[in-house]
This record gives structure tokens, sequence and C-alpha cells, in this order.
């Protein structure tokens, strides 16, 4: 475990990193002893230092959830970050390319509360029935930790990889339909690139939710009516570039559209 001196400069590091796109040094590379326990001090210290400078938290985002993700980054369990309110982009907006360090875009569902969830015992049916409605939503991952060789340690520090979110579509009850069999069509440039079913989080995109508020409940911390909760990716991350168009068809649930230049 790292000392709190060392968190705080890593902390410290991170927020530089952010502003000046130029990511640091993998940390397990220079702390081999740095512990998922020390990556969530160091997030939460990078989550104070935000709210210090103006930002204001709008929800959670939940990573890893689906053995796609999984595969591929080479992860194995769900890890969890902070989303503030500017990283919510409008359905159809243009996003530059360079605000973000190694973009990748993510198909994934957002629920939106209207009670708040409470652990250690959160079910399934505790976010289902404090869900007031869940829309589709594209994340876009940023990286402020170089990429080759990351581990889940680096990825939690940085704010499980949370770069910004672009929500549209059709927002729906949870109980007007059935969560586990949404499916999307993920295109770049007209092109298919993934398609992916929201069974493929946890078996039911609402496991990540209850998940996470289970996983917070020890330190003193629940989810709130009014947060915006990215449940996971049920695709592979895509990659994207100057001058790229993203679109992403959910069926029924509407459509997405974003282009970065």
């Amino acid at each position: 475990m790292l000392d709190q001196s060392t968190i705080e400069s890593i902390a410290d590091e991170l927020v530089e990193a952010g502003r000046t796109r130029t990511p640091v040094q993998r940390l397990t590379a220079r702390y081999p002893e740095m512990t998922i326990e020390d990556s969530y001090k160091v997030q939460n210290l990078w989550r104070e230092r935000s709210e210090a400078a103006g930002r204001t938290l709008a929800g959670r985002k939940i990573g890893l959830t689906s053995k796609a993700m999984q595969y591929a980054t080479g992860i194995s369990e769900p890890d969890y970050g902070i989303i503030f309110d500017d990283m919510i982009l409008e359905n159809g907006c243009t996003v530059k390319w360079d605000q973000y360090t190694h973009p990748r875009i993510e198909v994934e569902l957002a629920f939106v509360l209207n009670r708040d969830v409470k652990g250690p015992n959160a079910t399934i049916f505790d976010v289902l029935n404090a869900t007031e409605y869940v829309v589709p939503a594209l994340e876009i991952l940023d990286s402020r930790i170089e990429m080759e060789g990351r581990t889940i340690v680096d990825t939690i520090s940085d704010n499980a990889a949370m770069g910004a979110m672009v929500i549209g579509g059709n927002p729906v009850r949870p109980q007007d339909v059935d969560l586990r069999w949404i499916s999307a069509i993920l295109y770049k440039n007209q092109t298919v690139e993934e398609t992916g079913v929201a069974a493929g989080v946890l078996n039911h995109p609402a496991a990540g939710v209850y998940w996470l508020a289970n996983k917070i409940a020890p330190h003193g911390d629940h989810l709130k009516a009014g947060e915006t909760i990215l449940a996971g990716s049920f695709t592979r991350p895509m990659w994207v570039h100057e001058g790229d168009t993203v679109f992403a068809d959910y069926g029924q649930l509407g459509t997405i559209t974003c282009r970065f230049e």
C-alpha cells in the first residue's frame, strides 16, 4: 500500500495530465506495490480536486462489466468512476477529438434514478424501483495514464477511463421493456463496427448498478436520487479518430450520433 503523500502526488499528476492531455507513466510500473484500495483513494482525491475547481457530481460509471470488455482489456473484474456534469453531452454533438487522449467509444445504457439506492444489501429490484428511466448512451473513454500494460489499479486511478458520455434516443421506464434484450448496432463512418445485447452486462444491465451500490456502501456512500449511472458497455471499445462520425442504433430506443473533429 502507498502512503498518503504518494497518493496525493499521483492525484495531482492526474489532474495535470487531464489539463495538458499528456498521459503519465503507468502507475503500476512505478509503484508495483499499489493496491486497488490505493487506486480508489487516488480517484477520490482526484474527485475532490475536481470539485474544488468547480465541477459538479452528476453520477457514476461502471466499467468492465461484460465479457466483451474484460476480454478486450485483460481485466477480469468491474470498476467504477465519477461522472461530472460537464462530461454529459447532447445527442448530435460535435466533439473535439484532441480534448481526449486515445478516445474510444462504448455502447451502454444509463439509469437515471429518482430514489436513493443504498447497500450493502441492494438488489436488482431496488435498482429497478429507484429508476425513473433508462436511456441509451455512448461513453467516450479517455486516458490520463499510458495505455500499454495497464492493470485495473491504473484504470481505477484514472477514474475508470471516463472521458465523457453522449446521451440520447428514447428514454423508457424499466418496467416497459425487457432491458436484457435491448440491442445496439454501432457504426463508424457508415460501417458497422460492433453489435451487442445488454444482457452481456452481468446478465442484466441493472446488475452493475446494484453491484456499485453495495461496493461503495462500506465507504459510507450511496447512489442518490437524480444521479445518472452508466451501467457498463456491452460491446468492445471502438477507436475513433479526427473526422470520424459515430452512430448507434438501439432499435425501439432510438439512435445516438456524434462527430469528432
